[in-house]
């Protein structure tokens, strides 16, 4: 699972450049390569492109970023809705809200 960096959150750099993160962490093909051919790539979103993530892999087959970035959107609403004084998130809830269901 990688993380984006949140150059907003810092108040000093944890890296000399983001060339160095990329050498020293960034998920390019190659590394990608390297892993177990069944390895799922997760990413919360947004993803830095060519800093933590390649493009080919982050749009790969093995890739979880889009499923992770929509499920995220529907935990939030849930929650807002919860906190806002809902008892439950009730079935009846429009489809738009629901997640989808993977076997």
């Amino acid at each position: 699972m990688l993380l984006r960096i949140q150059h907003e959150r810092q108040r000093r750099s944890f890296f000399p450049s983001v060339g160095e993160y990329v050498a020293l962490f960034g998920l390019d093909l190659q590394r990608f390569q390297a892993c177990k051919p069944e390895v799922l790539i997760m990413h919360p979103g947004p993803i830095n492109r060519g800093v933590e993530i390649a493009s080919e892999v982050a749009d790969g087959p093995n890739s979880t970023v889009l499923d992770q970035v929509q499920n995220g959107l529907f935990v939030r609403m849930a929650a807002l809705k919860l906190l806002g004084g809902a008892s439950r998130v009730s079935p009846d809830w429009p489809d738009i809200a629901r997640p989808p269901v993977y076997n």
